[in-house]
């Protein structure tokens, strides 16, 4: 045998995705899927075919097909047929049977056909009644819906771990100070709590996006949508047009009943409306932007050496500068967002080109862009749990870094009570410009500390009354470099945020997060 070093691994299994999403894209679970929809179809058939058989007999006159009031139409689908294949794909697909559908698939160049085939070789009295009625899209799209359900589910959840995650370290942290930012400049300080919680509410945004996004079945439609062949099974059968309707919901109602709502679309050609996995892809991208906005930052309070991502003991950071300590992470994390991001255009694409009810050239991309979407982000999300998780603050600088900064920050303060004690707004507005750009300069070109204060405290515009100087002896010159005079209402912002959205969330996703721990991602 070929060893698996010798061909092509998608890094997205190999080093990224999870166990229970790479189960979920799996050939095994997909084909499984399209078994049981065979099966629910079958049973659908078994049972609306006798229900027609029951509406026929009618006892007022002569019947061409029988006795009076004696059903005479042999079933669709009979019992024998139905429990034979009820056997076969409860067990679920095997590799032989795998294996036998390749084969058949490089004959019939079909994939739905090659397994069509390979599954009534394993149930062979039910082998004629086998995808009776339907298009190969009637097995394929349905499929999609639901893995797409399931996989949405799971993101969801992701999300709401992550922001849980962030929530406790928010917590923790709402009442350290911090430097803002705006443009990347220094900015209004705020707390590192609450910069976290930030990074959490944008989460929490894209997870009721995907929570909210719903994703109908396409049903029994049959080849353009019309239901044509399923009319057709039932033709001479009393109320006619009910059938279709009748089967297509006994259908939902076997093979979707543990994912509500039981919907579909109105209208639909040969498939699903590809406009839906636009909306899909979109969601995706708006998780992964946010994901990459979170990673950037982290990356660039690392490098003021204010938070780092967790760190292993024996872990390198580089090969050759053994001092380094990369938020390799966050790297990872902003690789894989970018790549989900850039996905969306195939989906855009493929909603553009359907030809009239259908074209094909949609199904070898969306065998790429939807799942590769979805792994990828799986992974991203998995990364950022063990970053928010083991997220470490260095309070030092965080606070050396703040006050480096604070007296520039603290003129808006000044600035404020000149007002208030009378001053023209424009004209300390200038004179404070003037010694804040020329002790900036001092701290750039020099390197020495900030001495905007001392200027501002020695010039007479400020000191004396002679001059118009408002507030001489006014100002508390000695508290100024309060840090937490300038954070506003930072710490009551975020113990709202943790009350109000955080803490639901904890009981909501409880059992759902509990299960996801068992499974253990690749970190």
């Amino acid at each position: 045998m070929t060893s698996p070093y010798d061909t092509y691994v998608s890094p997205l299994a190999s080093r990224n995705a999870s166990p229970a999403m790479l189960r979920l894209w799996s050939p095994r679970h997909k084909f499984n899927t399209w078994r049981r929809i065979w099966l629910a179809v079958a049973e659908a058939q078994h049972e609306v075919g006798r229900s027609a058989l029951r509406a026929d007999s009618r006892p007022e006159g002569p019947s061409p097909h029988g006795r009076l009031g004696e059903p005479t139409y042999q079933e669709l689908v009979t019992k024998e047929q139905l429990e034979e294949l009820r056997g076969v794909v409860s067990r679920g697909i095997t590799d032989d049977e795998i294996r036998l559908a390749e084969k058949y698939e490089r004959e019939l160049r079909h994939d739905v056909m090659a397994h069509v085939h390979a599954l009534g070789d394993s149930c062979p009295k039910a082998k004629g009644i086998i995808h009776l009625g339907m298009t190969s899209q009637d097995v394929v799209c349905n499929a999609d819906a639901l893995m797409l359900r399931e996989a949405l589910k799971i993101v969801e959840v992701k999300i709401g771990r992550v922001v849980l995650s962030f929530g406790a370290q928010s917590r923790s942290q709402q009442a350290i100070p911090t430097l803002g930012f705006t443009h990347y400049q220094p900015a209004q300080p705020t707390t590192v709590g609450r910069r976290v919680a930030s990074w959490a509410h944008d989460l929490y945004l894209c997870k009721e996006r995907v929570y909210g996004c719903i994703i109908p079945f396409r049903g029994l439609r049959g080849a353009t949508g019309t239901q044509a062949s399923f009319l057709e099974l039932f033709r001479g059968r009393f109320d006619l047009e009910l059938w279709p309707v009748e089967l297509e919901m006994k259908f939902l109602s076997r093979f979707a009943a543990q994912s509500p709502p039981q919907i579909t679309f109105d209208l639909t050609g040969q498939t699903y409306p590809r406009v839906i996995d636009t909306f899909i892809l979109a969601d995706l991208a708006s998780v992964a932007a946010v994901l990459h906005k979170i990673a950037t930052d982290i990356r660039l309070l690392s490098n003021r050496k204010e938070i780092d991502e967790p760190f292993e003991d024996k872990q390198i950071g580089s090969s050759a500068m053994p001092y380094k300590r990369n938020p390799m992470r966050c790297e990872r994390i902003c690789g894989l967002a970018r790549f989900v991001m850039n996905l969306v255009g195939n989906a855009y694409d493929t909603a553009a080109t359907q030809w009239l009810e259908r074209t094909l050239d949609d199904s070898s991309n969306r065998r790429l862009s939807l799942p590769e979407a979805f792994l990828a982000l799986d992974g991203a999300l998995d990364l950022m749990h063990n970053v928010a998780s083991g997220l470490i603050v260095h309070e030092a600088m965080v606070k050396k870094n703040l006050m480096a900064e604070l007296p520039f920050m603290a003129t808006e303060n000044i600035l404020m009570a000149c007002v208030k004690l009378g001053g023209d707004r424009q004209h300390y507005h200038e004179v404070i410009r003037r010694h804040a750009q020329a002790a900036g300069l001092r701290v750039k070109q020099e390197g020495l500390e900030n001495d905007l204060l001392d200027r501002l405290r020695a010039d007479r515009e400020f000191c004396s009354k002679a001059r118009g100087g408002p507030l001489a002896g006014e100002l508390d010159w000695d508290n100024l470099l309060d840090p937490m005079k300038y954070v506003g209402r930072s710490v009551e912002q975020t113990e709202r945020f943790i009350k109000e959205v955080v803490e639901p969330l904890r009981e909501q996703y409880a059992e759902e997060i509990s299960k996801l721990e068992e499974s253990g991602p690749k970190v």
